[in-house]
């Protein structure tokens, strides 16, 4: 089984449709992934309306959370189905306002700060998924891509005023 971090960029329109009504959002999504799947040429990071962290979002969620970062940007923060909980929690959301300070943030905070310090075992002691770590020092980089990835993504979320869907699947 895997668990992927995914997300989901929707203006503010559609985020109020999406609170109203979750099978919605559930269907725009896969819509928009076999359309963006379809497209020949990849869209730049700050254009893609998805994204994922694929299974580097617990990693990040402990490094992110080692340092008090005050956006939840792996999980989101406000649910809004409670029916589609597949065993890692309800699909959540981040309202424009969050979208545009976990953007700023994560502008300013280099992946470097966010491995500095941090024990190489820490990880494996977190139980942090996946069940990779063995203390290596390389083990963090694993994630490092990610993580820009995920920087650049919010960065064209802000930019564009949109609100943003995340979900574990």
């Amino acid at each position: 089984m895997n668990m992927i971090g995914k997300y989901l960029r929707v203006t503010p329109t559609q985020l109020l449709r999406v609170i109203e009504d979750p099978e919605w959002a559930r269907e725009f999504a896969r819509e928009l992934e076999d359309a963006e799947d379809a497209e020949e040429e990849a869209f730049p990071l700050v254009r893609v309306r998805r994204f994922s962290t694929d299974k580097a979002w617990e990693l990040l969620a402990v490094l992110l959370g080692r340092a008090d970062f005050p956006v939840d940007v792996i999980f989101g923060e406000e649910p809004f189905d409670e029916d589609g909980d597949r065993g890692y929690g309800p699909p959540r959301y981040l309202p424009v306002e969050r979208v545009r300070t976990a953007a700023e943030l994560l502008g300013r905070t280099s992946y470097d700060s966010l491995v500095q310090g941090v024990d190489r075992c820490e990880p494996a002691a977190a139980e942090a998924y996946p069940l990779i770590w063995d203390g290596d020092p390389e083990s963090l980089e694993w994630a490092r891509g990610h993580y820009t990835s995920l920087v650049m993504f919010f960065e064209g979320a802000a930019h564009d005023g949109d609100a943003m869907l995340l979900w574990l699947d």
